[in-house]
């Protein structure tokens, strides 16, 4: 089978080894911005473009003969990439537009949320203008803003974090106001996780739970990124979560899918993550994604036991309900290389080599390849992933790789360590009271 990857970074990295790895023995074909050498090691070809230039996606797919597609990344699936390969006659693992609109604005979300009751929605109001704007924040008292667009996960502001009091919430607002609609909601306290699933239109196959780290600086400091490091536990809760707060958040997910039919006609077939935050009443619902999280994606799909291409049939079929999807029951610690200055003023163009990075995996994310050699871009690096029994395993083999790359980089070494998950779970425990 000749399958299309859509999209070039880390995450696209290790969907290209999930289907490489299938007992079908695929014929993988790519359609990336820049040349990923992790990604092109695995391809038969590839062509870079730009991965929203649809029209060129199409060609290309045609003239390899593509037989199914998986789109990596949100801007293509804004773009309407996946209605282009159905219309062509090329199934695709990635929503169509219509339901693809769930992450690209923030706004139709949450509007889409109300209206269908789904559990975990905040107080909230989306605004154009400043004024009425300036006195829903003084009104919560305790905000989240939001651009409704696509910010690549840098967008989002809340108070007591990044904005330290109600003028700052003010003047942020007001500053993205220029350029469009704002979403502002009550502020949740509380652990956030991220829960993932393939769909097929109507089942939910769920992945572990996994938590990111969306910080810079160790101790959770510093400005968001796009993500510095994930973790997951051998099972499918987080170490401060509950049986039961995964099974709401299932649900949520669940009923999300379903509004979304009823709500556009049209079945949401791909991937989908739920954004949640674990607050004392249950989990919240921060935002949706319509594809793979990055560093997400690295901790969970290496532990799919389950052929990935007998996924991706399943999901284009509409028949996942009838495949059993199995998870090796082991723990994953994600940790990202970043240019050194990261994410403020990353030094660019500078040569990256890889050592003896011992039992763990690798992912090429925003590099590129010239002469042989790798270097960074202005964006998050490489990302190493360990894989133990336990996260404290996990976390020994992921430190030791990033120590055995060498260049001007920069990483998180607390990300998975004992002490930063205790006080996770401590900051929970105090909240559950």
């Amino acid at each position: 089978m000749k399958i299309l990857l859509i999209g070039g970074g880390g995450r696209e990295h290790a969907i290209a080894e999930g289907i490489k790895k299938s007992k079908h023995n695929p014929s993988l074909y790519a359609f990336m911005a820049k040349k990923n050498p992790g990604i092109a090691a695995l391809c038969e070809d590839f062509l870079l473009e730009k991965e929203t230039e649809i029209e060129k996606v199409i060609e290309y797919a045609k003239a390899r003969n593509i037989e199914m597609a998986f789109v990596g990344p949100e801007a293509p699936l804004a773009a309407g990439v996946a209605d282009a390969l159905w219309e062509a006659g090329i199934p695709v693992v990635g929503p169509k537009k219509a339901c693809a609109i769930i992450e690209f604005d923030k706004a139709w979300a949450r509007n889409f949320m109300k209206k269908y009751g789904i559990e975990g929605c905040p107080a909230y109001e989306v605004f154009t203008e400043e004024k009425p704007a300036h006195a829903f924040i003084e009104k919560l008292g305790d905000v989240a803003v939001k651009p409704s667009g696509l910010t690549g996960g840098k967008g989002v502001k809340v108070m007591g974090d990044q904005l330290p009091d109600l003028e700052a919430a003010k003047a942020y607002t007001s500053e993205l106001l220029e350029k469009g609609a704002v979403v502002i909601e009550e502020r949740f306290i509380g652990e956030e996780f991220t829960l993932q699933a393939f769909v097929d239109g109507k089942s939910l196959v769920f992945f572990p739970a996994v938590q990111d780290h969306k910080r810079a600086y160790e101790g959770d400091l510093g400005p968001n990124t796009g993500g510095m490091g994930s973790y997951t536990d051998a099972g499918e809760i987080l170490p401060f979560m509950l049986p039961e707060d995964l099974e709401k958040a299932k649900k949520i997910m669940q009923d999300t899918v379903k509004s979304l039919y009823e709500e556009t006609g049209t079945g949401y077939q791909g991937v989908l993550y739920g954004q949640f935050i674990l607050t004392a009443n249950g989990p919240k619902v921060v935002e949706f994604n319509a594809r793979f999280g990055d560093p997400e994606a690295m901790n969970v799909i290496p532990l799919l036991e389950t052929d990935f291409v007998e996924i991706m049939s399943a999901v284009v079929k509409g028949t996942l309900g009838n495949l059993p999807v199995n998870f090796s029951k082991k723990a994953t610690v994600c940790k990202y290389a970043v240019p050194a200055g990261y994410p403020e003023k990353p030094e660019k163009d500078i040569e990256v080599t890889v050592g003896d990075i011992g039992e763990a995996s690798i992912y090429y994310a925003s590099v590129y390849e010239k002469e042989g050699k790798i270097y960074t871009t202005s964006s998050r690096a490489i990302a190493v992933i360990g894989i133990a029994e336990t996260i404290a395993a996990a976390e020994k083999i992921a430190q030791n790789a990033l120590e055995n790359l060498h260049g001007k980089l920069f990483f998180r070494k607390d990300i998975g360590t004992a002490a930063l998950i205790q006080k996770r779970i401590d900051h929970m425990k105090e909240l559950r009271g």
